[in-house]
């Protein structure tokens, strides 16, 4: 069993990563959230927890993990340091602690912030974390999701490294894409964009 490090563990996307890594054979979440009263529902379900603030150092959150899903976000408020330096800096303690891979939820446009006419900040950041993690030594994942749902999952998405059209997605089958990307079967050093669909997403992730 691998130790993956989920980092918004407690974000409505996170959740639901934590929830799919508790029922797998092949890892062990460990829930890494902000704030002690975030751990109980974790550790009411012998879930293991990590408490990091994205914003102080983080170096301790890494150790014996074997890979890490970034799924956490400021919610707009706190981008910069979040989002982008938050992330950064996990991506450096992952990077000094050779871990397998990381996995980063992205969002669909960070390619282009400038071409964006809403949330620019918010993609300007995303961007620049994923060009950060493009350059760091790990084995990597991004996935940019489009607009995000809190529809029931279908299983299925449409997958390209461009998809050239907006288009929304369930957080439960984004959750589900995340997961399956941890596998070592899963391309590396990949970029993607994922909407629904009416391909299975185990069919769907490049390998």
């Amino acid at each position: 069993m691998e130790n993956i490090l989920v980092a918004g563990a407690n974000g409505t996307t996170g959740k639901k990563i934590v929830n799919l890594l508790a029922t797998s054979q092949y890892f062990t979440p460990v829930a890494m959230v902000r704030k002690e009263e975030q751990q109980k529902q974790f550790i009411q379900r012998n879930i293991q927890t990590v408490l990091a603030d994205l914003e102080e150092d983080v170096a301790h959150t890494v150790k014996d993990i074997d890979k890490v899903i970034f799924a956490a976000g400021s919610g707009g408020k706190k981008v910069k340091e979040v989002d982008e330096n938050g992330a950064k800096k996990l991506i450096a303690a992952a990077e000094k602690e050779h871990i397998k891979k990381f996995v980063m939820l992205s969002s669909m446009g960070a390619d282009n912030p400038k071409g964006a006419e809403d949330l620019q900040e918010y993609l300007e950041a995303k961007h620049n974390a994923d060009e950060f993690l493009k350059k760091s030594n790990l084995t990597y994942s991004i996935v940019r999701p489009g607009t995000l749902t809190d529809d029931k999952g279908s299983g299925k998405i449409e997958l390209k490294h461009k998809l050239n059209k907006q288009g929304e997605i369930s957080r439960d089958d984004v959750a589900q894409t995340l997961v399956r990307v941890l596998h070592d079967s899963a391309e590396v050093d990949d970029t993607f964009e994922i909407i629904k669909g009416d391909t299975l997403i185990g069919k769907a992730i490049p390998h």
